[in-house]
């Protein structure tokens, strides 16, 4: 589904190497965690993807369903099914969260050659989507994610995933910051939206995370790269013994 080549990306204004060759590959139906000490580039790969300004890309290709990413606004790989759940999620004052998400889900739904949703169905939809995620009502009347919790915007954030109904779900980091019962409620969030038709992409620095929503695979990255792949037990392996001995091989293999 997602398909990254030898991906090099740099920083435009310092021009700094962040990227030096990332390939990655996430199928239809996986879960695939990238994990990897500060500074590695896994966020820099999130924003790459979304297509945030800033960043470079001098090499490599990225695909989702065949569809070539890189040439792309971050509006259209919004259509296509591209959906970026944010570290430090953005406050958009004087925005209604109804009023957003309803925009937000016609646009799409424009650019696909699909049917605007009317208000009435939407409303329908939204609450209860809502209620699936255990998000107050309330909540959805205040303007996004202003005056809410670090849960409540990420719980704002896997709704609106739930409504737009994404192919390919990135979460950079989502766990930054929540408590253990705020994080359950995302990974459930998360763990609701999986099917055979779905991929995610879930950048974390912990295991605690991927104690809830479990992984086909696990990748480490340092230093702008993928060094080691394997399976859910790669994070519990990072999670006793850090990644002193994995980034030891991965030197010694290079």
């Amino acid at each position: 589904m997602l398909e990254i080549k030898n991906l090099h990306v740099k920083l435009e204004e310092e021009d700094k190497v962040i990227l030096k060759g990332v390939d990655l590959t996430v199928e239809a139906g996986k879960v695939h965690a990238i994990m990897g000490p500060n500074g590695s580039g896994k966020s820099t790969l999130a924003y790459v993807l979304s297509g945030r300004d800033g960043y470079q890309v001098t090499e490599g290709s990225v695909t989702l369903e065949g569809e070539e990413l890189l040439e792309m606004e971050p509006e259209e790989r919004a259509a296509l099914g591209l959906f970026l759940a944010f570290q430090y999620p953005v406050e958009i004052p004087g925005v209604g969260n109804m009023t957003f998400m309803r925009t937000s889900l016609n646009s799409i739904r424009k650019a696909r050659g699909q049917e605007e949703m009317s208000s009435a169905e939407f409303l329908k939809v939204m609450r209860a989507k809502a209620k699936e995620l255990k998000i107050d009502a309330e909540m959805l009347k205040r303007p996004v994610n202003v005056g809410f919790s670090g849960g409540e915007k990420k719980r704002n954030e896997i709704l609106q995933m739930a409504m737009l109904e994404p192919k390919m779900c990135v979460l950079d980091e989502t766990d930054s910051g929540l408590d253990v019962d705020a994080m359950r409620l995302v990974a459930d969030g998360v763990n609701a939206l999986r099917d055979a038709g779905r991929g995610f992409l879930v950048i974390t620095h912990y295991q605690r995370l991927l104690d809830h929503i479990k992984p086909d695979v696990v990748h480490i990255m340092a230093d702008g790269r993928i060094v080691k792949t394997g399976g859910p037990e790669l994070a519990l392996e990072v999670e006793t013994n850090g990644y002193t001995e994995i980034l030891a091989e991965a030197g010694a293999a290079a």
